[in-house]
């Protein structure tokens, strides 16, 4: 497995259109693209700065996993992404390595990226992506 860069730090927002007003007002950076993940339950938007990208996650939904996040620990980082070139064999490699996974297979993210988070019990209560444009 080989990762490539850090592709994106996900952070959990109860609102995009006011999270929008530190990142673009006050930090000066461009929201390039909003988009919806519906089986997600989140919507969200992402603004790149040097090679890497921050992606505000917003719950659409109680039920959303990022907003059971913000419940219990408030907006915030989220998780951390890692480009690979393919993700379900990285996916594979970690779990023979003993790092419990919360996807066993990639599956369609944001952007269209293939994606698979690994558990945060594995890796030291991160929350880890990995993605890539590859399955």
């Amino acid at each position: 497995m080989k990762l490539n860069h850090i592709e994106h730090i996900g952070i959990a927002v109860k609102s995009i259109e006011e999270a929008k007003k530190f990142w673009e007002g006050i930090l000066g950076l461009q929201c390039y693209a909003v988009e919806e993940v519906a089986d997600q339950k989140v919507k969200t938007a992402f603004f790149m700065i040097g090679q890497t990208k921050i992606e505000l996650l917003e719950p659409t939904s109680e039920e959303s996993p990022v907003a059971k996040f913000i419940e219990k620990k408030g907006e915030g980082i989220h998780h951390i992404a890692f480009s690979t070139d393919a993700t379900t064999e990285a996916l594979k490699e970690v779990e023979a390595k003993g790092i419990q996974l919360i996807d066993k297979e990639s599956r369609k993210g944001a952007e269209g990226l293939n994606i698979g988070f690994l558990h945060p019990k594995s890796t030291m209560g991160i929350l880890m992506e990995f993605c890539s444009k590859n399955k």
